[in-house]
């Protein structure tokens, strides 16, 4: 059991996802500034955040009902990728690194939630 949202790896992995949005992000062109940018960096942070925000939660349903939305915005990070890939923002490493990190996270973000789905412990 841990006594913090930062001891929760899904959590870990998607706070290295949101610092890697922000330093690519930093490199599309200012026209972006509140379009794509905007867009995808709080994609970014709700993912993290709301694995936070779930994590003090009291009950299943809420709990759940937070995890599925960091799982939602998660998803949708996979199409900001997509498009930054698309309109030539990021190259193909970039972008491939990015969605290895997405994808490390959605792993283990469904992990916890199968684990508190199953009440492995995960009563906090």
């Amino acid at each position: 059991m841990t006594n913090s949202f930062e001891n929760i790896i899904a959590w870990q992995k998607a706070h290295e996802f949101v610092v890697f949005v922000y330093r690519i992000t930093e490199r599309y062109p200012n026209t972006e500034s509140f379009g794509l940018i905007s867009q995808f960096r709080r994609a970014a942070v709700s993912i993290a955040a709301n694995i936070a925000e779930g994590y003090k939660r009291l009950s299943k349903q809420e709990k759940l009902r937070f995890f599925n939305i960091s799982q939602g915005s998660l998803e949708e990070c996979r199409y900001y990728c997509i498009l930054s890939r698309d309109l030539n923002f990021i190259d193909i490493d970039t972008y491939n690194n990015i969605i290895n990190m997405l994808s490390a996270t959605s792993y283990m973000l469904n992990a916890y939630v199968n684990g508190v789905v199953n009440n492995n412990g995960l009563k906090d």
